[in-house]
């Protein structure tokens, strides 16, 4: 009995030695991408013949209503065609999604390229609530294309529109303040889709007439038409596809 006892405790030894001995040993720590191989983390070269990096800015609206001014960074890598998104920046809802596979798709049709060899990483930088995916479109569409063209983007000149799949902008919302946000940080130039250089607003009046011994009073919807360029103080012009807003914002 003592014996076994006596080897158990030289066991319990020996195995700290080794554990102490693995322990000490230098460990090599790998990173695997989505190919599986293992490779050693290195900051992008954004010098190299290969990567390509474009950013635009765009303004949008936040909760409140108020103009506000995002950042959209486009940056290509060589990769298997993937499209990716810095998911640390942006919690990325569907229709952003789907707003980026479109600009990615228009992108290379206008520039006849072909990203199968590399991958595309979006980042923009605002908080979630404050940009909405179909409004951005067509910036992301044109900061794809400057960064497949290595090409400079005009910061003078911001757009707001979403992106249809053959390239035409589609409308969207909130003008007025949009033209706003553009011109608090300088831009001399602000496009729109079609029709949109002017904005309908409502005002809610109220209206009351005596019929017999009572009133009665309704909510009637005054309508009022804004040249958006006369209200912000930004020359705004209208665009009915990327190809003709790219005539502003590539240099």
């Amino acid at each position: 009995m003592k014996i076994r006892i006596l080897f158990m405790i030289v066991g319990i030894f020996i195995g700290a030695y080794i554990g102490g001995f693995f322990t000490s040993q230098t460990v090599n720590v790998y990173y695997y991408n989505y190919t599986n191989q293992a490779v050693c983390r290195q900051p992008m070269n954004f010098n190299s013949s290969t990567v390509s990096f474009a950013s635009i800015t765009v303004p949008a609206v936040d909760q409140e209503g108020n103009g506000v001014a995002t950042t959209l960074d486009v940056q290509i890598v060589p990769g298997s065609g993937k499209t990716l998104t810095n998911v640390d920046k942006l919690l990325f809802w569907t229709d952003t999604q789907n707003s980026i596979r479109t600009a990615k798709s228009v992108a290379e049709q206008i520039t006849n390229s072909s990203l199968d060899n590399y991958d595309l990483i979006y980042t923009i930088n605002a908080n979630a609530t404050v940009i909405e995916g179909p409004s951005a479109g067509a910036a992301l569409t044109i900061a794809t294309i400057a960064a497949i063209q290595k090409k400079h983007i005009n910061s003078s000149v911001m757009i707001t529109g979403t992106i249809n799949h053959d390239g035409t902008i589609g409308p969207v919302g909130e003008i007025i303040a949009k033209a706003a946000a553009a011109k608090s940080i300088g831009a001399e130039l602000f496009l729109v889709p079609l029709s949109q250089s002017a904005q309908i607003s409502y005002e809610s009046k109220r209206y009351c007439e005596k019929i017999g011994f009572s009133q009665i009073c309704t909510i009637e919807q005054i309508p009022s038409k804004v040249d958006v360029s006369e209200k912000t103080g930004i020359p705004v012009k209208e665009v009915k596809d990327i190809e003709e807003a790219l005539k502003y914002f590539l240099v």
